[in-house]
């Protein structure tokens, strides 16, 4: 499997790394949580968060930072205006992005108040001009991320519209959280949960257009689940539940791309690697909880989960952080682990 691998184009690559992917998420999936995972599968396709247009125009900050080591990575650009689109998809190539991709799928109000995420829903128009102009600067792939639909939007006709104008101008893959957005009445955190999951509406829209590439994305919480899903559709994205149990992607390489070439890296393995991280950052005001926040999950389900947590919550922030956070937790968390495993030898 790896030598095929090896040999697959850069678009044939991608397609093959977008059997699963991690959803972009706001205030989470940023560098640090990105290098993170990526320790867990070399192939699983990552996301920035979503960044806007005008951020990267006219902020101040670098929005479009990355490590080398993230690849396959792809940004997520929020915005509507089709020649500000153009630019920053040409600035995200130039930075050395996989995909650029457009956000018609978040609900917040300061997302629809700026005409960009799930209200471009109702304006396919706007969004096929974006992909139309994005498509002629660049040569990287520009995928769109959206919902089955919006408030009172018919789920199979406005949804169907609105495929086919996005399609018709040039977008090839869609990524489809399977959920309608509610921009009247609930909020951003009531609209992941709330809205019911319509599968099948993804399903079908697989069906009726086999051309596209499609990816769906809401709710799927194990590996098995994702593996299911692929059966119908081309990839799987997955957010919440791998941010909340992150080693679960430690299996992925194997049971969903089947790579077998490399063993399953280690928790332990993982904890000197963000450890060495840490202290290569170089920017005056990183500290240590920066990384330490996205690895709270590490020991989900294992003996000494808990106190990793803690000690990571109440050690890694204030004014002194430990530079050797993480590694010190590891040891609290393995003086748990003997303890436990002293206790259930004499018991046994």
């Amino acid at each position: 499997m790896t030598d095929v691998i090896k040999k697959l184009d850069s678009a044939d690559k991608l397609a093959f790394n977008r059997k699963l992917s991690v959803a972009p998420m706001l205030d989470w999936t940023d560098r640090h949580c990105r290098y993170f995972l990526r320790l867990m599968s070399k192939h699983t396709l990552l996301y920035t968060e979503m960044v806007t247009t005008g951020a990267i125009i006219y902020g101040k900050g670098d929005y479009l930072g990355f490590n080398t080591e993230e690849h396959p990575v792809a940004v997520q650009l929020g915005g509507s205006d089709p020649s500000d689109m153009a630019r920053c998809a040409v600035l995200s190539q130039e930075r050395g992005y996989d995909e650029v991709n457009i956000n018609v799928g978040c609900p917040s109000d300061r997302v629809k108040n700026g005409s960009f995420g799930a209200c471009l829903m109702a304006q396919p128009e706007v969004v096929a001009n974006c992909v139309k102009a994005m498509q002629a600067e660049v040569d990287i792939p520009i995928t769109v991320k959206c919902r089955i639909g919006i408030d009172d939007m018919d789920e199979d006709e406005d949804f169907a519209r609105f495929i086919d104008t996005v399609a018709n101008a040039g977008c090839d893959t869609f990524i489809v959280h399977a959920r309608k957005a509610w921009l009247q009445g609930l909020s951003p955190k009531e609209n992941r949960e709330i809205p019911p999951l319509n599968y099948p509406r993804v399903h079908r829209l697989k069906a009726a257009y086999p051309d596209l590439s499609i990816s769906i994305n809401g709710g799927i919480k194990t590996i098995d689940d994702a593996v299911s899903q692929l059966a119908l559709v081309d990839g799987v994205m997955m957010g919440r539940e791998v941010y909340a149990n992150p080693y679960i992607l430690s299996h992925v390489d194997h049971t969903v791309f089947g790579d077998t070439s490399d063993e399953i890296i280690s928790r332990r393995d993982i904890v000197m690697q963000m450890q060495a991280y840490i202290e290569q950052q170089q920017d005056t005001y990183f500290k240590p909880w920066h990384v330490a926040r996205h690895m709270l999950g590490l020991f989900q389900g294992q003996a000494g989960g808990r106190i990793w947590r803690r000690y990571l919550s109440q050690n890694g922030t204030g004014k002194s952080p430990d530079p050797d956070l993480l590694m010190n937790a590891l040891d609290t968390v393995e003086k748990a682990q003997k303890e436990v495993a002293d206790y259930n030898g004499q018991k046994g």
